[in-house]
């Protein structure tokens, strides 16, 4: 079955949509790590009878000493991939070339557009009449690789930042799991190197959704 690992830092909203679809899509999350002891997102996996594993960046000196134990405590389980859901830390070359190809990140945006942070904010700031979360494939480059799909919701004339990021959340769960799917079911390939030329355009999330479904 295809495995894979899930990093969270937070609540794991995503990640619950994540354990909620396994069965029906036909993946394993094999392990859920966190480098936040508390995080609810050890306790949603812990709950659904997933195991957890705790890496905490404050006990390492340096990023790379951090990193090095999160690659030990994931290749333990062999995961075809890596998800990123809501792990709120940079990720140097030492982690991203482990695992070249293989790690996904969901950004709320319409990628190339409102890369890094407040990204409900600068959308309406801007008078973008849509707005949405994209799921790329992790390069060195933040928010910067190539995108996979893509879900789209309308900005309305009395939108606030939390109003929208509410209904961009919503198109997030239906989106991570059915990219997972996509890798399950051929749909999507994880390249061998993400710079290689070709990635095809992104997939938007109800035509995704068809064919997974």
């Amino acid at each position: 079955m295809f495995q894979i690992a899930v990093l969270v830092s937070g609540s794991g909203s995503n990640l619950q949509a994540l354990i909620d679809n396994q069965q029906r899509y036909g993946y394993r999350i094999a392990v859920v790590l966190s480098n936040i002891s508390d995080a609810f997102g050890l306790v949603r996996a812990q709950q659904a009878g997933i195991p957890t594993c705790i890496v905490n960046h404050k006990d390492y000196d340096g990023r790379e000493a951090f990193e090095q134990a999160m690659i030990a405590a994931l290749d333990a389980y062999s995961p075809n991939c890596v998800v990123l859901a809501g792990f709120m830390r940079i990720l140097t070359p030492v982690f991203i070339h482990h695992y070249s190809g293989k790690m996904l990140n969901i950004h709320p945006s319409l990628l190339p557009k409102f890369k890094g942070l407040h990204t409900h904010a600068r959308a309406i700031e801007e008078k973008e009449t849509e707005h949405g979360a994209s799921v790329h494939f992790v390069t060195a480059e933040l928010d910067g690789g190539p995108v996979i799909a893509q879900g789209r919701v309308p900005v309305l004339t009395d939108d606030t930042p939390e109003l929208l990021a509410k209904r961009v959340l919503t198109v997030e769960h239906q989106l991570y799991p059915a990219v997972v799917a996509g890798l399950v079911k051929g749909i999507i390939s994880l390249p061998p190197q993400v710079s290689i030329a070709g990635i095809p355009a992104p997939i938007d999330c109800p035509l995704l959704l068809e064919k997974v479904a």
